[in-house]
């Protein structure tokens, strides 16, 4: 039986997350070209085994799906439009796959965009973080037609050992918001329950235990050394921009928003000792 020729694959922004990506495509034999504005990233994907293209617009012209893995609405936006961008050289038939965490309304005006050109979008922000996506167990939350989904099943299969299709393009990054949302509410919760408990002088190991096999568990808590808040504020300015735009007041929310400003910091520096171990210095 002849073998099914695989899409060849590009990655603009090839940051922690897009080189452990990279790693699993490369190791699943498909032929990778990256982009990336540092040096050492460039570098660091050649060595992985990844041909490098100076501009997304030479990515494009040399790949069938590519991947961003850039970190701003806007960075996404000059990715795709601005001077030497994908829209330049991208066949009809192509997909763009936006695994950036980005505003819903973003994703889709992308799409509507590059459907001019024939060119098909899947919004597929990514879950688990940078352990998952060493050990290829990430989560992908996608969006987009079914036919544009199952061809790029394959692709992310290499790097997520569960793909959730949720709907039309835009709805994978709301999974993902609402995802992040939850997150930073039970990791805001976790700082002050910690720091109130500190004062009865508990042992906050054993009471983390104690709580990871009762109601009040969360990944927050079992991965408690892991959460930094580096994104926090950015993933609660896309809630702030959802609630804004649907007219709803959700004050929790809100403060959770507020609230993250300064968690970031704390976290680094002096918060609940919930695992014992010392806090991990944010980069």
């Amino acid at each position: 039986m002849a073998e099914i020729k695989k899409d060849r694959i590009g990655i603009v922004g090839a940051g922690r997350m897009g080189l452990a990506m990279l790693k699993h495509l490369i190791k699943k034999g498909y032929t990778v070209t990256v982009c990336d504005l540092s040096e050492k990233q460039r570098d660091a994907a050649r060595s992985i085994g990844a041909a490098i293209a100076a501009t997304p617009a030479e990515v494009g012209k040399v790949s069938d799906i590519v991947i961003l893995g850039v970190g701003y609405d806007d960075e996404v936006n000059d990715v795709v439009f601005g001077t030497n961008g994908l829209i330049e050289t991208m066949a009809a038939g192509s997909i763009i796959a936006v695994s950036s965490t980005a505003k819903p309304d973003t994703v889709k005006a992308v799409a509507a965009r590059v459907a001019e050109k024939g060119i098909e979008v899947l919004d597929a922000p990514i879950c688990r973080g940078r352990f998952a996506a060493d050990t290829g167990t990430l989560l992908a939350l996608v969006g987009g037609k079914a036919d544009v989904v199952a061809r790029a099943r394959a692709v992310y299969g290499c790097f997520a050992s569960d793909i959730m299709h949720l709907g039309e393009v835009g709805h994978g990054q709301v999974g993902k918001t609402m995802n992040n949302l939850l997150l930073w509410v039970n990791a805001i919760g976790l700082l002050e329950a910690g720091r109130l408990a500190e004062t009865t002088g508990i042992n906050l190991v054993k009471l983390r235990e104690a709580l990871l096999m009762s109601s009040g568990a969360s990944d927050a808590l079992k991965e408690w050394d892991m959460i930094s808040f580096t994104w926090a504020l950015k993933d609660m300015q896309i809630v702030a921009d959802m609630t804004d735009k649907a007219g709803l007041s959700l004050p929790i929310t809100g403060a959770i928003k507020e609230l993250v400003k300064e968690a970031r910091r704390i976290k680094a520096s002096d918060p609940p000792s919930w695992t014992g171990n010392k806090p991990l210095k944010y980069g």
